[in-house]
């Protein structure tokens, strides 16, 4: 890199502190929320190997009671209750107190929970065992029946339960763990000139980086010197390789494939793209999707009614079947309260979030959030903007006509003095069409570097072009509508447009002093993708839209090219909600696609709003759900994303739900004992987190 380079780019103002400071927060969190989660699964593991150890020799007696196990040797002190409740007393109150702790908690928030349900069942058992005990140590009459190892068991299973349930949610948080091991650790730094290898915490905003071939992009910057292509699919899910140059910016975690260049670091820490994507997955899978609302609030009323059945089932017990048989009775209601244990319930919706948003994110999509994972497979018509999002977004000015007589219409003027002007009026605004005006203006060798030409005025028109005063004269560039508002004619062009236009291309008018001089066609390429999208939406029944501001002649070419039908054309950003607006108000559940500069207002009132756009920390802060790789294939993946999503959560609700109508009334009839009833209630939660770990491989 030569010495001047190197000292421009080096010259920035750094905003290390706050950057760094911001990002040792979020890595400090991150750590502490790590550190936690194995304490906690440290601190389960080891309750759960101390309550099997003094819970075994209680499953040895209860065992040796079955009929089938009657020559089953035993040792005789296990059968005295006081060493049974020795066993089982540390288990029920030192253990087993997390049980008593939320079941405190909940009471007191007026709710009833899983906590409530093993408290009762466990504490019925325990303290009719002790009563037993304590009489028959009183008056010595023959062996008691007591239920100590129903207790102990039942805490054990619902331990073993909540770790199998913990090491299951663990692993459908493979996805952002799969993110994180992405970050990289290392960075070659330039100092003096000469590059010097650091860890990536002590990169600072602006410094400027050596990329070799093969190595791994340590942040998100922009290429200050050289070229390559960059492999991207650890972020896009897109395997292909992208061709970078000077001026694009390059992503943290992507690969840098064929050249070495130089970056200059933009954005480090947290907040880099990936930094930002693990963040969106984190909280997509913390939050709640609106049916688990009323997975809530089905768990909330149930718990309730399950209480009174065991209440009915231990009177009916007692009173009619098995008249004065306590012990009969007691067993029974037991076995109501432990299978109808709705931790399955409480399971079934935030494993499947949890595990769809990572699938997700694995292949560029990234949801918001849990209402945004389940209503997305709801929309019905797709409103795609044109620039950008069907087309690469990368206009070029392919033909100028202008006309003939300019010395006429402004004594002096000349096709190279208009063209000059022209782009010096538009290189002072950022839209795609004027930086293409620019662009095209000095490849045809009209420099752009002239000091003795004044702009005295300039103003801009969002979605209609600019107006300028350029060496006192007053220059009008952009759409019909804006000419027309000056009411400058332009019939004259309108054939040569009509042909120009029926071939997809945009129309760019100018006028000088009131008259109308030229047009500036200017192109956008369609991306190779964006018919067979199209015809894939097309395919699962969802009405595809085109909305633009361009004229309908255009539109329509564009759309007939790529297979759309209904196309809304000179369309102007301030009237893209409106028009959104009106297609929900047809009954339509509306999405609508394309980056937050001219749709910021369409995506917000969209049913689901989906940014897309090469600005990658830009698109993820715009729409409710954000496509990753600039393919509109990815909204057929989200739509069909959530629909896989939302039938599995259905499916969980329905195993939880059915499990209990069945298992209650067995329970009641006294066809289970209490032990195998905790064992089923613990096996039902692993199955709905099994079948939603079944996303993980879902295909589409």
């Amino acid at each position: 890199m030569s010495n001047a380079r190197w000292n421009e780019v080096v010259s920035m103002d750094k905003k290390e502190l706050q950057v760094r400071n911001i990002d040792a927060f979020e890595k400090s969190s991150a750590t502490l929320d790590n550190r936690i989660m194995k304490n906690t699964l440290a601190e389960q593991q080891k309750n759960l190997i101390l309550s099997v150890i003094l819970s075994l020799p209680l499953l040895w007696v209860m065992i040796s009671r079955f009929a089938w196990m009657t020559n089953m040797y035993v040792p005789s002190f296990l059968l005295n209750p006081w060493v049974q409740f020795l066993l089982a007393t540390p288990v029920q109150f030192w253990i087993g107190r997390s049980f008593y702790v939320g079941a405190c908690q909940a009471l007191r928030r007026g709710i009833a929970n899983l906590d409530v349900l093993v408290v009762l069942s466990t504490t019925s058992a325990y303290v009719y065992s002790l009563v037993a005990m304590v009489k028959w140590t009183n008056q010595y009459s023959h062996m008691p029946g007591v239920y100590f190892e129903t207790s102990a068991l039942l805490i054990t299973l619902v331990l073993i339960g909540k770790l199998l349930e913990s090491l299951a949610k663990g692993q459908t948080s493979a996805a952002v763990k799969a993110l994180m091991r992405l970050r990289p650790h290392s960075a070659t730094i330039m100092r003096d000139g000469q590059p010097v290898n650091v860890t990536i915490e002590d990169v600072q905003v602006n410094d400027i980086l050596l990329v070799q071939p093969k190595e791994q992009i340590p942040v998100d910057g922009t290429i200050v010197e050289g070229a390559s292509f960059i492999d991207e699919s650890m972020l896009t899910g897109e395997k292909s390789l992208v061709s970078k140059k000077s001026g694009d910016r390059v992503f943290g975690a992507t690969i840098n494939d064929k050249s070495s260049f130089y970056l200059r670091a933009d954005r480090i820490g947290g907040q880099t793209v990936l930094s930002r994507m693990i963040k969106v997955v984190e909280e997509a899978q913390q939050s709640k999707a609106p049916i688990q609302r009323v997975a809530d609030s089905v768990a909330s009323v149930f718990v309730p009614i399950v209480v009174m059945i065991a209440i009915i089932t231990f009177g009916l017990w007692y009173m009619v079947f098995q008249a004065g048989n306590l012990a009969a009775a007691l067993e029974a209601g037991i076995s109501v309260l432990v299978i109808a244990c709705p931790c399955a319930l409480g399971l079934a919706t935030p494993a499947s979030i949890m595990v769809g948003s990572g699938r997700a994110a694995e292949v560029g999509v990234l949801f918001k959030g849990g209402e945004f994972l389940e209503s997305t497979h709801e929309v019905d018509t797709i409103v795609l903007d044109k620039r950008g999002t069907i087309t690469k977004g990368l206009p070029t000015l392919t033909e100028v006509a202008l006309e003939p007589n300019l010395d006429q219409i402004q004594s002096g003027l000349n096709a190279e003095m208009l063209l000059r002007w022209i782009g010096l009026a538009e290189r002072s605004s950022a839209h795609p069409i004027a930086a293409a005006i620019v662009r095209g203006i000095e490849e045809r060798g009209i420099s752009l570097a002239d000091d003795t030409i004044t702009i005295e005025y300039l103003e801009s028109y969002a979605g209609y072009g600019i107006r300028a005063v350029v060496d006192g004269h007053d220059l009008v560039i952009g759409t019909r509508r804006l000419l027309s508002q000056y009411h400058i004619g332009f019939s004259v062009a309108e054939p040569k447009l009509a042909a120009l236009e029926s071939t997809g291309r945009t129309a760019i008018l100018a006028a000088v002093d009131g008259t109308y001089v030229g047009t500036l066609m200017v192109s956008d390429e369609v991306k190779e993708t964006t018919a067979s999208a199209i015809a894939r939406l097309k395919q699962m029944g969802i009405e595809v839209v085109l909305m633009t501001g361009d004229h309908r002649r255009t539109a329509n070419a564009i759309a007939h090219e790529v297979g759309i039908v209904h196309v809304l054309a000179e369309v102007h950003p301030d009237e893209k909600a409106e028009a959104i607006r009106t297609l929900q108000t047809e009954g339509h559940q509306v999405a609508m696609v394309g980056d937050v500069s001219n749709n910021g207002a369409a995506l917000a009132a969209s049913d689901i709003g989906i940014s897309i756009g090469p600005s990658l920390d830009v698109a993820m802060d715009a729409g409710d759900v954000t496509i990753m790789r600039e393919d509109l294939n990815s909204i057929a993946d989200a739509i069909q994303i959530s629909n896989k999503t939302m039938n599995n959560m259905k499916l969980n609700l329905f195993l939880a739900l059915v499990y209990n109508t069945i298992a209650i009334p067995i329970a009641a009839f006294g066809l289970l004992e209490p032990w195998i009833v905790g064992a089923a209630m613990a096996l039902s939660s692993i199955s709905v987190v099994l079948n939603a770990l079944r996303l993980q491989k879902a295909k589409w």
